[in-house]
């Protein structure tokens, strides 16, 4: 049957089409190959453009055209056909074959004869966890993670100890080196020097790393083991050591000691909350807050185990597996690593806690680093093919040169998205790249990073994320150039551009309330705070409150 098939396969047809121009009688002939890969609207338009056909047949040609290419088609099908009824009533083909064929394909295609998916093993965690915070052993849980918490907090204050000792040492050892550099020794034994410490740091990050990795990937085995172990013993309401084995952690609870060089200091925090209404007609509630605060303090534990912060992350656990999802606008240059900057900060806080839910943050990043290296390709190939034509006519591919430069490296305005369930506060974290240009005081609302920041927000819709941190200035941190009218027209830009955002979600989500939490660096001072928190409801349109006075 495929050489029926491969036998009207590129067949040449000739496509005539008559029409008259005054008193003249025209003929306009096209051969053509079939099967036609291209749409007869796309064919059409080329036909009309390259013959320089006259404006006033455009709609009698496509449809004569359109009609020819349906009649010969159905032409073809219907040979196909007969030929392979033919080849089965001669017996070249098998019929049994031919009928299990049908059958196997009929079988995969059709919804009602497929196979019901098998539920993964990280979809039945999600559920059995989902359900266990939810209920009287949440505590447990939340109580069982700091322990793990303390543990890995222990082993990589060890790991810098150690660190420090090394690079202590080391410092010593080239300080005498450079004493003697001219006299005994060269700078070739400096060289060398230089080298063997940077060996003996890189074996001993190794040890450590490995270890700790050792060390988490236990701890996220035991961890799951005992949930789904509990979550069955609480099915069993016979079980009467089910009371024992949920009290047997706050017992072995232990507050961790704090050890130097690893307390997160709390600074005063400045904070500003406002209600507001968007829409025309139909108007949604929505909360806005200014915080002046690090970007990272929503990331990071706490080992004291107080009240407060036993809530937050409570919160956070409980809505892991909800439709109230919390995230975060992390500014990164546009390299996918952790080796630098804030991106090393961030890693640093995602290791200090085991994630008994998804990949750890470096498998994460080399997921993103395939996927970029994918699309870049794809994206690669598709301009060298439009610009080979360029290039044959003597045309420049500066353009396809620089393309293939850095596949791994994404663009201004792209960002990519790592998924947490080990953070204090936050589940969802948008990495958005920017260069140096946001530290410029002349951008607008094209600008990438604010098209990156209109992105992020489409995703927060489509994907039930409704709490997300901003930062408003579009930078971490403050430098010299940021002066006061510097931060009032990037807030003002900001919080413009934001609030049409936000406006185009009623038509993204139907209208769901949000919060959407604006941050600026500790650094700035309180009175620009304040001059940016009178700005806010200028621009936003803030609820009034209403006060009620009773006469006497």
């Amino acid at each position: 049957m495929k050489k029926n098939r491969e036998r009207f396969c590129n067949r040449e047809k000739e496509f005539v089409y008559k029409f008259q121009v005054g008193s003249q009688c025209l003929e306009l002939k096209v051969p053509l190959r079939f099967p036609v890969q291209e749409a007869a609207g796309h064919l059409h338009g080329r036909l009309m453009l390259l013959h320089n056909l006259p404006c006033f047949i455009e709609n009698d040609l496509k449809e004569a055209l359109s009609q020819f290419l349906e009649e010969e088609s159905l032409r073809d099908y219907d040979r196909d056909a007969e030929a392979s009824l033919e080849a089965v009533k001669s017996g070249e083909v098998d019929l049994h074959q031919l009928a299990s064929t049908w059958a196997k394909a009929y079988a995969e295609t059709t919804l009602e004869h497929a196979r019901p998916e098998e539920p993964s093993w990280d979809e039945d965690f999600a559920g059995v966890y989902h359900d266990l915070i939810h209920s009287p052993a949440s505590e447990t849980l939340l109580n069982l993670e700091h322990n793990y918490f303390v543990s890995v907090s222990e082993l990589i204050a060890e790991r810098d100890v150690e660190l420090k000792k090394l690079r202590e040492r080391q410092g010593i050892e080239m300080e005498k080196v450079m004493q003697e550099l001219g006299k005994s020794l060269t700078d070739q034994d400096v060289n060398s020097l230089a080298a063997q410490h940077f060996e003996s740091q890189q074996d001993l990050e190794n040890k450590w790393t490995n270890e700790l990795k050792q060390s988490t990937a236990i701890q996220k085995q035991e961890y799951q083991e005992w949930v789904i172990k509990l979550h069955q013993d609480l099915k069993n309401p016979n079980n009467t050591s089910l009371s024992e084995e949920i009290k047997v952690q706050p017992s072995q609870f232990r507050e961790s000691v704090e050890t130097n060089g690893r307390i997160y200091e709390e600074q005063r925090k400045l904070e500003e909350s406002f209600t507001i209404h968007l829409g025309a007609q139909l108007k949604t509630m929505h909360n806005l807050r200014l915080l002046r605060a690090d970007m990272l303090d929503f990331c990071k534990h706490r080992r004291n185990h107080r009240s407060g912060v036993k809530l937050h992350r409570l919160q956070t656990a409980l809505s892991l597996y909800s439709t109230s999802l919390c995230g975060l606008v992390l500014l990164v240059d546009n390299r996918i690593n952790s080796y630098s900057g804030i991106k090393r900060d961030f890693a640093t806080v995602c290791q200090e806690c085991t994630d008994f839910h998804f990949p750890r943050i470096e498998e994460q990043l080399e997921i993103v680093q395939q996927v970029v290296l994918y699309a870049r390709t794809q994206r690669s190939s598709k301009l060298k093919e439009s610009h080979d034509s360029g290039s044959r006519n003597g045309g420049s591919n500066d353009k396809t040169k620089n393309t293939d430069r850095n596949y791994l490296n994404i663009l201004p305005g792209e960002f990519y998205i790592t998924r947490h369930s080990n953070l204090s506060e936050i589940h969802v974290a948008f990495h958005l790249c920017v260069d140096d240009n946001v530290k410029s005081g002349n951008i607008t609302a094209r600008d990438p990073a604010i098209m990156g920041l209109r992105n992020i927000l489409k995703v927060c819709c489509t994907h039930d994320i409704t709490t997300i941190s901003i930062p408003l200035l579009l930078v971490h941190d403050m430098s010299e150039e940021m002066t006061i009218p510097w931060c009032l027209r990037r807030a003002e830009l900001v919080f413009k551009c934001v609030k049409g955002f936000m406006m185009e979600m009623a038509s993204w989500d139907g209208g769901i309330s949000r919060t959407v939490q604006f941050l600026v660096p500790q650094s700035i001072s309180e009175e620009m705070f304040y001059q940016l928190s009178n700005m806010l409801p200028q621009i936003f349109r803030v609820s009034s409150t209403l006060t009620l006075t009773s006469k006497h």
